[in-house]
């Protein structure tokens, strides 16, 4: 299968082209051409009329600006490029008669800022919060508005396969946070705290949150690529979710440290959130908000749909390796 990967030089297309590359042939698109392993050309956007030509069977678009935890970026960079550039494409994808499959990668940021309730599944009505998420969701109406219109009458916008384009599956994944070798991404916060010896003073604290591994990330989407999977939107998670305890102890035994898990009352620690919003220090409400949050995602559907029992990394081993990736660096 010829496949067209947006974002190619990035994390996730790294490990793609790495995964794909041994069984199908990889074309890369980004705003730099540099040559890789395991991809025949890059190309840029401005070359989509020449890629038109090369019998394209699959695109992956991963091309988007990450969640800015800093808070730095504006708006408008957001909506621009995980809106604008993915309607780009995907109206380019819905042109091209060779392409018979498009995978878009959206965000469960898309669905929720936080779980409302023990786990979140496709059926959520979205509720994003800030650019992030909401240019994701716009991005996901987009696709669906014109792949299955009828689709927008749901309040998740529930889809399947199109009755406009019949030769043609869409998928949009909702992964959580994707980790792997060589990509630190938010584990590098804790990952810091934890490497210096210094407590985590939030052990009182027992919220779980799943993870996703690169390992699993890459088998469904060769499952995505090479079975008849209904079109639709489907979460992308480890099987297991983790404690930040548990997490702790995991970064722990990768670096060889001596776990501190201070477990200080929970209503003490809240209040010192409070004041550190007063007085506009890193420990403020909503950092703590999000420091102790149960996020919770369902996998249960993306299984069924390729017929799996369970997902070949384990939870913990997948993180293992990313910690001890750190600790070579």
């Amino acid at each position: 299968m010829k496949i067209l990967i947006t974002g190619v030089h990035g994390f996730v297309g790294s490990n793609l082209v790495k995964a794909l590359s041994k069984e199908h042939t990889i074309y890369g698109l980004d705003i730099v051409c540099p040559e890789r392993d395991g991809v025949v050309k890059t190309y840029t956007w401005k070359d989509l009329p020449t890629v038109a030509n090369l019998g394209i069977e699959a695109v992956i678009h991963l091309a988007g600006k990450a969640h800015d935890t800093r808070n730095k970026s504006g708006a408008e960079i957001y909506f621009t490029v995980n809106t604008g550039l993915t309607q780009t494409i995907f109206d380019w994808a819905m042109d091209v008669t060779s392409v018979k499959k498009f995978i878009f990668f959206s965000t469960v940021k898309s669905a929720a800022d936080y779980v409302p309730g023990e786990i979140l599944t496709e059926e959520c009505v979205p509720t994003p919060v800030g650019p992030y998420g909401e240019s994701k969701i716009k991005a996901e109406n987009y696709i669906i508005g014109k792949y299955a219109p009828e689709a927008m009458e749901n309040p998740y916008h529930a889809f399947g396969d199109s009755t406009i384009y019949k030769n043609k599956k869409v998928y949009i994944m909702r992964p959580c946070m994707i980790h792997g070798p060589g990509n630190k991404g938010n584990l590098n916060l804790l990952y810091g705290v934890v490497s210096k010896g210094m407590p985590w003073p939030l052990g009182a604290f027992e919220n779980r949150r799943t993870f996703t591994s690169i390992g699993n990330l890459c088998v469904v989407i060769e499952g995505l690529l090479t079975r008849d999977v209904e079109s639709g939107i489907y979460n992308m998670a480890d099987d297991e979710a983790l404690s930040t305890n548990e997490l702790i102890e995991v970064i722990c035994e990768a670096t060889g440290k001596k776990t501190h898990i201070w477990k200080i009352p929970r209503g003490l620690m809240n209040g010192v959130a409070r004041v550190g919003g007063w007085l506009h220090l890193p420990l403020n409400p909503l950092r703590m908000q999000k420091l102790t949050e149960n996020y919770v995602v369902s996998n249960a559907k993306i299984k069924k749909a390729l017929g799996i029992q369970q997902m070949p990394v384990r939870a913990k081993e997948g993180l293992m390796d990313t910690i001890r990736s750190f600790v070579k660096e």
